[in-house]
This record gives structure tokens, C-alpha cells and sequence, in this order.
């Protein structure tokens, strides 16, 4: 996903679920009036949770150390 753009589910058991990976500054207020106006329309507790970072970083190190 791009930022500004939202995956919106809706699971088996009926909850929505919205994904977005990032929002811009410039849409980031009306990121959070469409998840308050969702909350305020379906009911029900609303969760926010942050991903944390979407990809990671491996590295591997060899070293050899002499001794005499």
C-alpha cells in the first residue's frame, strides 16, 4: 500500500478492519474523522494499533580473530 491509501475488510464476524501502512500530514486529519465517523455509525469498541515497521533488516558479520 501507498500512502492515503486504506484497505478496508470486513471479517467473518462482522468486524471492520482498517489498514493503512502510512497517511500524509496533509490527509492525517481526515484519516481520524473517517475513523471516528465509522465508530460512531457501526458502534462497538474501536481499537487503534499501530503496524510498526513494515519490513526488516538482517545482517550478518564473519570475523576471524587470530591468537598467537
Amino acid at each position: 500500500m501507498s500512502a492515503d491509501t486504506f484497505n478496508l475488510e470486513i471479517l467473518a464476524d462482522g468486524t471492520v478492519k482498517l489498514t493503512t501502512d502510512k497517511v500524509s500530514a496533509a490527509n492525517h486529519k481526515n484519516a481520524d474523522e473517517l475513523l471516528a465517523f465509522l465508530a460512531k455509525q457501526l458502534g462497538g469498541a474501536q481499537t487503534t494499533q499501530k503496524r510498526g515497521h513494515t519490513h526488516s533488516h538482517a545482517h550478518e558479520h564473519e570475523h576471524e580473530h587470530e591468537h598467537e
